[in-house]
């Protein structure tokens, strides 16, 4: 999808502090509700069912939870790869979030971390034991036990099915996420045009449009507790 017009940085601001906002006030008994009906809508689905390699992420800050996914892939067999973010800048813990797999022992092809510098690498994860607290106080893959895929090896690297997280995204399947871009840049990799993407989160982050930019691109599915639809 292209766009020629640029996109409103204010407005894009506005709904993104509404939003967080909003998200951060749900009670945790109604997010932990929601989390799980917009789990079993995507559990449910062929796509998800079909996957053998599945890009996921850990929920963090009330974003909508992954939690039950992530143990259905493992327990399925599936090769989970989760995000990893390596930059050279200091880290703080305070700053927004990107969310985020078999060890080598996986028989993946690795790429050297320094590769993915102020970047979003992807590490398979082969379980719980694997994560470790990253750059944003986020569990990530433990670079000493996951290191991370190489995205241009195929067929090492080929995700049926990619969750994506987002502060908003509309029904175009445009998606608002936290501004640093981490998301942006990764989804724009050659490849991963060939992996279907579902936006995840709860339907009031639904929105009818958003301001968009020439870079952003869209999902090709949006999952919330009231199903999931394709678009």
């Amino acid at each position: 999808m292209t766009h020629s017009t640029p996109p409103d940085a204010e407005a894009r601001q506005a709904l993104r502090r509404a939003m967080l906002a909003r998200r951060a006030a749900l009670p945790p008994d109604e997010a932990a509700r929601l989390g799980d009906a917009a789990q079993n809508a995507l559990l449910a689905s062929p796509a998800w069912q079909a996957a053998r390699q599945v890009l996921l992420y850990v929920a963090v800050r009330n974003e909508t939870a992954t939690a039950r996914l992530l143990e259905a892939a493992w327990a399925d067999g599936k090769q989970v790869l989760l995000p990893r973010c390596v930059t050279s800048a200091p880290a703080s813990s305070a700053s927004g979030s990107t969310s985020s797999p078999a060890p080598s022992a996986s028989g993946s092809t690795s790429s050297p971390a320094a590769n993915c510098d102020n970047e979003m690498c992807l590490a398979p994860c082969a379980c719980a034991a694997d994560l470790t607290p990253g750059r944003y106080g986020i569990a990530e893959p433990d670079p000493t036990r996951c290191p991370a895929i190489d995205m241009d090896a195929a067929p090492a690297f080929a995700p049926g099915l990619a969750v994506i997280p987002g502060v908003a995204f509309d029904r175009q399947g445009n998606r608002l996420g936290h501004g640093a871009g981490y998301y942006d840049r990764f989804l724009a990799h050659p490849a991963m045009a060939r992996t279907a993407l579902v936006g995840l989160a709860y339907a009031f982050q639904i929105v009818p449009a958003l301001p968009v930019a020439p870079w952003d691109r869209p999902v090709h599915a949006l999952c919330t507790e009231e199903g999931l639809t394709w678009l």
